[in-house]
């Protein structure tokens, strides 16, 4: 069941309460916002044995995945409410009034963070707590201050309408203004939205066009404004002879468990796996268990999957891998295919491109020179891996490459699973985002909805108070370039 497109009058109405929201929010105390994003926190666990159901009608993911996404989701919200509490996110800076600074008399100049005001966010479909309703996006944005226009995903509507139920009902409850969150659907409402002047940031999670076409119009605003956009990635695999030699069978059973992970439907899921020709890992891949056939999210990604595993197999280059049976079943089994290094590096856009589903590309490489012109030509990528040996004469140049190319870096370790922790970084070059220098995941989050601003020469009283020389809310000062206390 879908539900109704938001009115262009509804729109309009939600449109100026979010903003009036956004104004009062930003007043708030971190405290005030910290409580209420944990009341939010526990209503949602609270209401667990309702949502999970719903989820899974409309979403098909088992019940195991979707309780522990909802305990993510709810885990996050704490978290931020305890960077809250610190008060470090707002970087807050003073550099007192200096006569002798060396570049000439220095005035009195307070810098600190401050909210952008209300954020609309896009929620994806394949993680429908993680990142939708009160997901990364909408908890950062919230506590940094902003009011919170979310999009609902045509993927799961009702467990939308439910969880926004929910949340708002224990803002309201905890103290929070009218309007802070609230929910809209259909796609021209949401491109609506985009456009209006009251809309400071947006947030998405999606396909590369959809991501693309929404950026555009953010950016070519008579105000552009800040679009976050996560969009594709095949998080390539890179390992080496000395990894294979040793541990390959390993590998290979890693390997398939991460790519068919969540029948092959996270953002993370390792597209591309690169082996040495001759090391027998592709006869082991071949002959490898994978699981049954899972059913994906919905028709629409089905279709977009099966035709992007057609195209592939219509490559001259690409030949399927092992089992065939019940490839493009519905639904559909987990698949291999194989190629070259050579081939890719003879034609990257054809073949190094995100397969959202049960899929992945096995390309083998006959040199180091090979694998590292590989890491070369990669796009953006949100991850890239290496399985590799301490002694592996190749490793710091691919690190370095691949450093250059990810946003996230992993060594023995599989990109499925993001771990919502305060370092985490779960972005990278475009097209695997559309802002680079921010992330989606982790604590840092909350800088996507925030701006400096810089006070010179204002009496105490007019300071905010981060950025008061008597601290009255304790927070982490760099005073005259050195951290208050060090």
């Amino acid at each position: 069941m879908s539900a109704a497109d938001t009115t262009p009058d509804e729109l309009k109405a939600i449109l100026a309460a979010a903003a009036t929201a956004a104004t009062e929010w930003a007043l708030r105390s971190a405290a005030e916002r910290a409580a209420a994003l944990t009341a939010v926190a526990d209503a949602l666990d609270a209401a667990a044995t309702k949502l999970v159901p719903i989820a899974q009608e409309e979403t098909f993911l088992a019940a195991g995945r979707l309780t522990g996404e909802l305990k993510r989701t709810t885990f996050q919200l704490r978290l931020f409410a305890e960077l809250l509490t610190d008060g470090g996110y707002l970087d807050a800076r003073i550099d007192h009034a200096d006569d002798a600074w060396p570049m000439g008399a220095r005035p009195d100049i307070r810098r600190v963070l401050e909210p952008l005001g209300p954020v609309l966010v896009f929620a994806a479909s394949n993680f429908p707590f993680a990142f939708s309703v009160m997901g990364g996006d909408s908890c950062s944005a919230l506590a940094a201050g902003c009011s919170v226009v979310l999009k609902a995903h045509p993927g799961h509507p009702r467990l939308s309408a439910a969880v926004g139920r929910i949340a708002a009902d224990a803002l309201r409850a905890a103290g929070a203004p009218e309007g802070l969150l609230q929910l809209i659907y259909g796609t021209e409402t949401g491109r609506d939205a985009l456009l209006d002047p009251r809309i400071k940031a947006g947030a998405f999670t999606g396909s590369i066009a959809g991501g693309r076409a929404l950026f555009d119009l953010a950016t070519s605003r008579p105000e552009p404004i800040p679009f976050y956009g996560e969009l594709g990635s095949v998080n390539p695999v890179f390992v080496t002879e000395a990894a294979a030699a040793g541990r390959g069978a390993e590998i290979v059973a890693e390997f398939v468990a991460s790519y068919t992970l969540g029948a092959g439907q996270f953002c993370t899921k390792p597209g591309i796996l690169l082996v040495p020709a001759d090391s027998g890992m592709v006869e082991e891949l071949s002959s490898a268990a994978r699981p049954e056939a899972a059913r994906l999210l919905n028709d629409r990604i089905h279709s977009g999957y099966l035709a992007s595993l057609s195209g592939l197999l219509e490559h001259d280059a690409v030949d399927s891998l092992g089992a065939t049976e019940g490839a493009f079943d519905a639904p559909p089994a987990p698949a291999l295919t194989t190629t070259t290094a050579s081939a890719l590096l003879a034609d990257p856009e054809g073949l190094i491109t995100e397969c959202f589903g049960p899929s992945a590309l096995v390309a083998t490489y006959r040199t180091d020179d090979e694998l590292l012109a590989v890491a070369r030509v990669l796009n953006g990528q949100l991850t890239a891996t290496i399985q590799g040996e301490e002694s592996d004469a190749v490793a710091p140049e691919l690190v370095r490459l691949l450093a250059k190319k990810a946003g996230r870096v992993l060594w023995n370790q599989w990109p499925t699973g993001v771990s919502v922790t305060y370092a985490q970084q779960h972005g990278g070059p475009y097209p695997a985002t559309t802002a680079p220098t921010s992330t989606s995941v982790g604590t840092a989050g909350i800088t996507r909805f925030l701006r400096p601003v810089a006070y010179q020469g204002l009496p105490a009283h007019l300071l905010p108070a981060a950025v008061r020389d008597d601290n009255p809310l304790g927070v982490p000062q760099r005073v005259n370039g050195k951290l208050a206390g060090q």
